[in-house]
């Protein structure tokens, strides 16, 4: 039953996902088409301190939530369940306020000394209420998740979006006239929105289950000192892995503009290249992810299961799996990305920017290979390693970006292969990792060279159509179709993909004979 229930609840996140993803990317169009990529630029700064706030704020507490609420679920001790949402709603709500007051009051102080571009101050003040906001609706986020009811989040997620997209871009529009640090104000405006809203959601279906949680209630609560400790000793690792990946992007939003100004662009260029490289470049190199997330989703807790029972030839088994799968779907997707930068990235009306995503492309299969080799090794118990090799590839990546960046013949192409460079290292790093802690053989001819062979098709259809399609979205879309129909029968003739591999499917396994 829990595995039907894993995943159900996987196959609702994940929907979710998809449908915001698919309005964040038509967000993005819409304001990289009529607001501009300096409006988002301005934005995109303040966003990861922003993030690194709401991580310091929540110090990983919304996964503890989850973790104990299952536990105590499971044990059908309901009233431990609630005591630890009590105890964690007021302890966020608390932590929260106090952040957002603190930085309301700091971020002219923070304007003026962090950020490179002063401009970013009505962002800022917006954003600092969304940290309160945020940390009250990860609570109720971790508790659903405990309880396995993936239903309030999905709807909570989807109610967000629908109206930061409505809001942001109407009131972003609206003030565009007034400047375009008013219009980037209308970006956090819209996305303070959305949380609310969210938030209001997500709090609405809690008092709708309430009632049945509270009238099955039989056992004694916890005492606050024992939650307390057992939800710092369950966030603590947590929290090391998420302030690091937020301190980067933070640090990754100050040093780029800084430069790009040292290459010889002007401060607005800079910022405007910033938000191009954000709203456009890194919005279609991560759109894939969803798919590869997905996959580490779903093939996780079956690795830390057959880890736990000492299985190892499953645990290598299913590790090879899933990184030939990451690296089946990763390709098609960055061959498109690669061959066809320029009419994607002139869709966000940002075609300087379409060699920057070339170079990205060349480093987004190790992007996702590192996504899924994340999960694997969170499977196996090794949830420091992954810590340990961020803070290895951000060693070297730093310097490299601030080195290429600052060069005029390089600007924004140095810093795209910085973070190529940043891929590769710690994905190659995971992938060590795995073999060694594994016995998992890193096959070459199944992870690499049949998936190319692929990839090598793709390209050749590709150069023969492409003078043949016109340039317009629908003769792409046929060239899409028929290049990704090519790969797949390439890979069916050498055993890329396999029979075995159609009947895991759902709706079309059923149907191919046994």
């Amino acid at each position: 039953m829990s595995k039907r229930t894993f995943v159900y609840g996987a196959t609702i996140l994940l929907g979710a996902n998809l449908i915001n993803r698919l309005l964040g990317f038509a967000y993005q169009y819409l304001i990289m088409i009529n607001i501009g990529g300096e409006a988002y630029g301005l934005f995109n700064m303040v966003f990861p301190m922003y993030m690194l706030a709401l991580v310091i704020t929540t110090a990983g507490i919304p996964l503890a939530i989850a973790k104990m609420v299952s536990e105590e679920v499971s044990l059908g001790r309901l009233s431990n369940a609630q005591s630890i949402f009590r105890l964690s709603f007021w302890l966020l709500s608390i932590s929260g306020a106090i952040v957002s007051i603190a930085l309301y009051f700091l971020s002219p102080y923070i304007a003026h000394r962090v950020f490179s571009d002063p401009r970013v101050i009505n962002v800022f003040l917006i954003c600092t209420p969304a940290i309160f906001i945020v940390s009250v609706s990860s609570v109720f986020r971790g508790y659903f998740q405990g309880l396995q009811n993936m239903i309030p989040t999905a709807i909570s997620q989807i109610c967000e979006q629908i109206i930061r997209v409505g809001v942001g871009y109407t009131i972003a529009l609206r003030l565009l006239d007034k400047g375009v640090e008013w219009a980037a104000a209308g970006l956090a405006l819209g996305m303070l929105a959305g949380e609310f809203v969210g938030l209001m959601a997500i709090m609405l279906q809690y008092h709708r289950t309430k009632p049945k949680i509270l009238n099955e209630i039989t056992a004694k609560a916890y005492s606050s000192r024992q939650i307390l400790s057992r939800l710092w000793q369950l966030a603590s690792p947590v929290t090391a892995g998420r302030l690091l990946a937020t301190g980067l992007s933070s640090l990754d939003a100050i040093l780029i503009p800084l430069r790009l100004q040292v290459a010889g662009y002007s401060a607005r260029e800079a910022v405007t290249l910033f938000g191009q490289l954000g709203g456009s470049a890194f919005t279609l190199l991560t759109f894939p992810s969803v798919f590869t997330f997905a996959l580490a989703t779903s093939l996780v807790p079956a690795i830390s299961e057959a880890a736990a029972k000492r299985q190892l030839n499953v645990v290598r088994a299913r590790s090879a799996e899933a990184i030939r799968l990451t690296v089946l779907l990763g390709i098609p997707c960055l061959i498109i990305l690669f061959y066809f930068s320029r009419p994607l990235t002139a869709f966000f009306k940002s075609e300087d920017i379409a060699p920057i995503l070339r170079v990205l492309a060349l480093g987004g299969i190790f992007s996702y290979i590192q996504q899924t080799t994340t999960g694997i090794l969170q499977g196996l118990g090794k949830v420091h390693l992954p810590v340990l090799h961020s803070i290895i590839a951000a060693i070297i990546r730093i310097p490299v970006l601030i080195y290429l960046t600052g060069l005029p013949q390089w600007g924004l192409r140095g810093t795209a292969w910085a973070f190529t460079l940043g891929f590769f290292i710690m994905a190659v790093l995971n992938l060590m990792a795995i073999s060694r802690y594994t016995g998992m053989p890193l096959d070459l001819q199944r992870f690499v060279l049949q998936p190319l062979f692929g990839g090598v098709g793709m390209l050749i259809v590709f150069q023969f159509l492409d003078p043949i399609f016109n340039r317009h979205i629908i003769g792409y879309l046929g060239e899409f179709i028929i290049g990704i129909a090519l790969y797949s029968i390439i890979l069916l003739l050498n055993g890329g993909v396999t029979l075995a591999d159609l009947r895991r499917l759902p709706w079309i396994g059923k149907f191919l004979p046994p």
